[in-house]
């Protein structure tokens, strides 16, 4: 059995399970209660330490609470290894501290295998533990991307879609900018991600996640799914400092 073990559990959150669970629940607890006119289907979330970005997070997660969802396909970008294509983890299980999560067995030949690309990578990781405490039992099909066609990707993941399925892209938005600067970059993207504007996105916002984001909003044209802006924040709303902040934006899609 091969065990994905957590690489940023005390640093991007917290190490002992029940402080997790404590954390997790109370940003649950004073989150936006955000409502969607329809059936969720997709999400983007931020990767960021929880201290930072987990409220932004919780925003989404409430919304999979009570849904009859088994399986997570999780999106995030690589932030260590460079590389072409896109790879789904080989793990048996993917480990925080509240427990293992088990790794589905995907068959599908547009995918590489570089087991690499998930050893240090966080930004798949950091959305396990918000998962763990919404839903109840579920798999996980981890997938980190590298440079790639976004459509492609689509499209080779549209046959794992159903009812019991989210799909999840794990990414942040501007980085290092002014408190001001950072909030026009990142109302771009808070306009054209819920309308789809794929062109838009790729030539005009700044994401570290991009490729992610804009996997799900080819699937989410290919479905007719909608979109929406769920919440947005970014470091100098939460830290007061406001010289170089790290933007955080929550969406769903939903039919």
């Amino acid at each position: 059995m091969i065990i994905r073990k957590p690489v940023v559990a005390g640093y991007f959150y917290p190490k002992n399970s029940r402080q997790l669970r404590e954390t997790i629940n109370t940003f649950l607890n004073v989150a936006n209660k955000a409502q969607i006119p329809g059936n969720l289907r997709a999400l983007i979330v931020p990767h960021a330490g929880y201290s930072y970005s987990g409220i932004v997070a919780a925003v989404g997660y409430n919304l999979l609470k009570n849904k009859n969802i088994t399986r997570a396909i999780l999106i995030g970008p690589s932030h260590f290894i460079p590389f072409i294509g896109a790879s789904i983890s080989k793990h048996d299980f993917w480990e925080t501290p509240i427990g293992k999560v088990k790794v589905e067995k995907v068959e599908n030949d547009f995918f590489i295998d570089l087991p690499e690309a998930h050893e240090r990578e966080h930004s798949i990781e950091v959305q396990l533990p918000f998962l763990q405490t919404v839903l109840e039992k579920f798999t996980i099909i981890p997938i980190v991307v590298g440079n790639i066609n976004p459509k492609e990707v689509a499209n080779s993941l549209l046959s794992l879609l159903n009812d019991s399925t989210i799909i999840i892209a794990s990414s942040d938005l501007s980085h290092y900018h002014s408190y001001e600067r950072a909030k026009l970059l990142d109302d771009i993207a808070n306009t054209l991600i819920p309308k789809l504007d794929i062109n838009g996105v790729e030539k005009k916002v700044e994401a570290c996640g991009k490729e992610g984001i804009l996997i799900l909003m080819n699937i989410a044209k290919e479905k007719g799914w909608k979109g929406q802006k769920l919440y947005y924040c970014n470091s100098g709303d939460v830290t007061g400092d406001k010289d170089k902040v790290v933007g955080y934006g929550c969406y769903a899609f939903y039919d």
